[in-house]
């Protein structure tokens, strides 16, 4: 027990020295905590730098070109007015074009597009080469003669076949019309109870405008079918969609265009209807009158 008590017995010397060493340890903590050592002087490698710089440079560029709007190749014949302002064209130009589709005219180059719009040669070189035209105009097959083909001098209405009592054999006959075609225009003319006017071959699956020009060179509708007109300006919305190319969306646009303008005074102003399908106007004009 005596030897135990005497390591815990110190001279005057001794706790001295203890007393020093806790203050000398207290002190370097107390600098170590409160004390700044750090160096404002920061070393930068300008390599490494410029490197990093260069892939947030990147990082940047992909990130705006991913949220930039992606264009898919398209029809320029079938702009709507959306589409145009879109792809940058102005008002004018889209009226212009659709002016010219009214008249059931086709564009079939680049060339042919800036010649009808007016649009700019920086515009056109922007977005021509998302152009896409069918096949037959970008790879035309070449004419070919058949001895069954019918003549090339004009006929008048009287001598023309009535399209709506028109067989797939006398169909076949016109230069360009095999018996697929053939078969698919009777199809469509039984299915719909005959045809009204000669512009519902647009909608024949197949059809390009050449070959409708040919068929309406040999046959035209001569006992349309018997049809009640719809009154544009007093449709709902239920009775518009009976209506082939109307869907309920283009719908509720005539109705409300009607509106704001106290209805139609002409059925050329549905061109004028936000969405409306320009390219089937004269078709959807067999199924309405304006009282």
């Amino acid at each position: 027990m005596r030897n135990l008590k005497s390591h815990f017995v110190f001279t005057k010397e001794q706790r001295h020295g203890i007393f020093w060493l806790l203050f000398i340890i207290v002190l370097l903590q107390c600098i170590y905590f409160f004390v700044d050592f750090s160096s404002d002087d920061v070393v930068v490698n300008p390599d490494e730098l410029k490197v990093y710089e260069a892939e947030i440079d990147a990082l940047r560029q992909a990130k705006i070109e991913e949220n930039k709007p992606k264009i898919y190749p398209f029809n320029p014949n079938f702009i709507t007015d959306y589409k145009g302002a879109t792809l940058g064209m102005s008002t004018s130009e889209i009226d212009r074009l659709l002016a010219y589709r009214t008249q059931n005219k086709w564009i079939n180059s680049a060339l042919q597009f800036q010649q009808v719009t007016g649009v700019s040669d920086s515009l056109l070189a922007q977005i021509s080469p998302y152009f896409k035209f069918p096949e037959w105009v970008t790879n035309p097959k070449p004419k070919v003669s058949h001895t069954k083909s019918y003549s090339n001098r004009p006929k008048t209405i009287a001598q023309k076949t009535d399209l709506n009592k028109a067989t797939v054999t006398q169909l076949q006959r016109v230069n360009g019309i095999g018996k697929t075609l053939s078969e698919r225009i009777v199809k469509y003319r039984e299915s719909n109870g005959g045809f009204i006017a000669d512009v519902q071959l647009q909608d024949v699956y197949g059809l390009s405008p050449e070959v409708i020009l040919k068929i309406t060179e040999h046959f035209t509708v001569k006992t349309p079918k018997t049809i009640s007109k719809i009154n544009l300006n007093t449709a709902s919305a239920e009775t518009l969609v009976t209506i082939q190319h109307i869907d309920y969306e283009v719908a509720y646009n005539i109705i409300e265009y009607r509106s704001l303008h106290e209805g139609f005074k002409t059925l050329d102003e549905l061109l004028k209807v936000k969405d409306f399908p320009t390219n089937k106007l004269e078709i959807i004009k067999l199924s309405l009158h304006i009282q």
